[in-house]
């Protein structure tokens, strides 16, 4: 099966995670009914507007930001009642090239009068070029429950303060030139959603597992490049058991698949290959009934493919 049959297989299931989060909240975004009647906040139109001053808009996506009332600018979201800014859609959706910035991306540094704007609920920033130190102001957003960075070239450290986001339902950091020790974790056990995929997590290999455990809510995660190099084979008690999608792709381990794996009958996507798992594939690889999609691609396993293989009648 090829990788663009696997991401729409995994695509369907983040926009089952999506719809969940947009549900908690009435979001509107760019679009005014008519029985909005309250316009945006002057502080927070100010506060965009400054955010707009620090970025090259070479393509002209923020052209809509004029005029008195921010809630009609293209990418902002507001409360219906209380007019304020509570959506930032900045995602650069042409971004085709991961070598640099298309002509639509945009340009510069992230203003800290974003932290004006404190009824955010979604923030996605992702494709843009941001280069830089990772905005540790992002994590005094306490209301967040969507946030989507991957692709903005950030760099360095994420900062632990991040973990102040206790209400995070989704949070995506994929493609930056980062690294973290991954201990802000344990606040926010109301993830659905996370993907550090090519965030350095050399410091943490001994102990990511148990980092990822202390997540219950957890659906998809995505760890793919990230330089670790342990997979413990053992588990206690696993905390994650509604895990759907799993993506430890590109890694450096060198065990065999830990047993514990294959208690995580939910699975719908899993995703180990270019790694160099050694061993054979056991017979419980049969109990993850609900598999669509299976890559074991570019490892060291050795050994006759199980039988129990025939009962993931759900592969695709």
């Amino acid at each position: 099966m090829g990788h663009s049959s696997a991401s729409a297989s995994i695509h369907h299931v983040s926009l089952i995670i999506l719809s969940g989060i947009l549900s908690l909240e009435t979001i509107k975004l760019g679009l005014c009914s008519d029985d909005h009647n309250v316009g945006c906040i002057d502080i927070e139109r100010k506060a965009l507007l400054k955010l707009k001053q620090g970025l090259m808009d070479p393509s002209g996506r923020l052209s809509s930001w004029v005029g008195e009332d921010c809630c009609k600018w293209s990418g902002v979201g507001c409360n219906n009642i209380t007019g304020r800014v509570n959506r930032l859609d900045l995602r650069n959706h042409y971004w085709f090239d991961y070598y640099g910035p298309t002509e639509h991306a945009l340009i510069g540094e992230i203003n800290p009068s974003l932290l004006v704007l404190k009824d955010l609920v979604y923030l996605d920033l992702s494709m843009n070029y941001f280069g830089g130190v990772f905005p540790s102001c992002i994590a005094s957003l306490e209301k967040l429950k969507y946030l989507d960075l991957s692709g903005s070239s950030f760099v360095g450290v994420i900062p632990p303060n991040l973990g102040n986001l206790s209400r995070l339902f989704y949070l995506d950091l994929n493609l930056g030139i980062l690294e973290t020790d991954l201990q802000w974790l344990a606040t926010l056990s109301f993830l659905k959603y996370l993907n550090l995929g090519g965030v350095n997590l050399t410091k943490t290999t001994s102990y990511w597992l148990p980092a990822i455990n202390m997540l219950p809510s957890l659906v998809e995660l995505h760890l793919p490049s990230c330089s670790l190099s342990i997979f413990p084979l053992t588990l206690s008690s696993i905390n994650f058991t509604s895990l759907l999608v799993l993506d430890l792709s590109g890694n450096k381990f060198t065990s065999t698949v830990p047993p514990w794996l294959f208690n995580l009958t939910k699975l719908e996507n899993l995703d180990l290959s270019y790694n160099s798992l050694t061993g054979k594939l056991p017979d419980s690889l049969g109990y993850l009934k609900s598999l669509r999609y299976l890559n074991l691609s570019d490892n060291s396993l050795e050994g006759p493919i199980p039988k129990s293989i025939g009962n993931l009648t759900s592969l695709e």
